[in-house]
């Protein structure tokens, strides 16, 4: 199991609680320190089902910078999307688990990080 945190983020705390709560075997990836390829996002959003703005954080800074809420949300614009959460971390929805069978969650609370570790 993998989980994408930020150390300062309150969920992110909560989430590597419960799992060590739950003596899960997990690995922990900075993902602000070691940012997630294109390659790898469009993974994760496959095993997600849901498209890069639905994971994107649009009350960053970074997203007021590059006015993300103009930029459209077509199957065209997806890489566009993809690319500027690779060079901009930040803006990744936190944490994100992927279990070892490769089910993936925004695990945003208790639930949902419960839900990975069936």
């Amino acid at each position: 199991m993998e989980i994408w945190v930020n150390p300062r983020c309150s969920k992110c705390r909560s989430a590597v609680s419960l799992l060590d709560e739950a003596g899960a075997s997990y690995t922990v990836r900075r993902y602000l320190d070691d940012p997630p390829t294109p390659a790898e996002l469009e993974a994760v959003l496959d095993r997600l089902g849901l498209d890069p703005w639905d994971i994107t954080r649009t009350g960053e800074k970074v997203a007021t910078e590059l006015d993300l809420k103009s930029w459209p949300r077509t199957p065209a614009d997806r890489g566009r999307w993809i690319e500027a959460l690779s060079a901009n971390p930040a803006l990744i929805q936190r944490p994100i688990i992927t279990a070892d069978d490769g089910t993936t969650v925004v695990a945003r609370d208790e639930e949902t990080v419960r839900s990975v570790l069936s």
